[in-house]
């Protein structure tokens, strides 16, 4: 069974203070788990602070984004190769990079590139607008970022891909996707991941739902077949709300 993974994003939130406090309250309240990986994305300033408390506590530790050169005249970047020494993964193409910043496809293909070149985990965000699925364009622009995203990448290189499906109108809206809508689209991603590659490969990549998850859906929606998880944005600031997430997708994985 593929490993469930649960993600906060923290986006850009929080005082240092702030961010200790959340840390210290999940490790109170989240008991040592084995079937769950647990990751935290803080701001960039808060990684290096908070890289042994979440370590301790057995987190996992996450940027929200990096640069596409590992190094150069490019002020106020942050490349991957910078963030290699303290996370495991790093987000590319989430919505709001790709609609409130301009990222294209080509710029997320790139991102991913330097993630795995430095020796760590994208999670790669895919999702429509809701202009988009009203349309009925959703599979096609989903497939559009995942063939753009993947193309050229060995499935070795690849191997510890998540792929996040956020449908944009349900970001930070409180209005998340029904679970047949989530389902659909994950076992659509899932096929898509199968025509690239393999279908044992895309039996063995996990699939994160992230679209205003809180406590009382993330049972419903974590309970699909083709669902191994969230991306957690407003709901993972508050560390009761989060280790409660957590323990929905470790109970339906027991």
């Amino acid at each position: 069974m593929r490993k469930a993974i649960v993600a906060g994003n923290w986006k850009m939130n929080t005082t240092l203070e702030d961010a200790a406090l959340i840390i210290g309250t999940l490790v109170q309240l989240q008991a040592p788990k084995s079937d769950v990986e647990r990751v935290i994305i803080p701001p960039f300033p808060w990684i290096v602070p908070l890289q042994q408390p979440v370590l301790d506590g057995g987190f996992m530790l996450g940027a929200q984004n990096c640069a596409v050169e590992d190094q150069g005249a490019f002020t106020g970047e942050v490349s991957a190769s910078m963030l290699a020494s303290f996370c495991t993964y790093v987000i590319a193409g989430h919505s709001e990079r790709r609609h409130l910043f301009g990222e294209t496809d080509d710029v997320v293909r790139g991102k991913l590139l330097a993630i795995l070149r430095n020796g760590m985990y994208p999670i790669l965000c895919v999702g429509e607008l809701l202009d988009e699925r009203d349309a009925g364009q959703a599979f096609e622009v989903v497939d559009r970022q995942l063939v753009a995203a993947l193309k050229g990448s060995s499935k070795e290189s690849l191997s510890e891909l998540v792929i996040a499906y956020e449908p944009v109108w349900a970001i930070g809206t409180g209005r998340a996707a029904t679970p047949d809508d989530a389902q659909q689209m994950a076992a659509h991603i899932r096929d898509t991941v199968a025509s690239l590659f393999d279908i044992g490969f895309a039996q063995s990549i996990r699939i994160q739902y992230g679209g205003s998850v809180n406590e009382t859906n993330a049972g419903a929606i974590l309970s699909l077949p083709d669902v191994d998880g969230a991306l957690v944005g407003g709901a993972s600031l508050k560390a009761e709300t989060f280790s409660r997430i957590i323990d929905a997708v470790g109970s339906r994985r027991s």
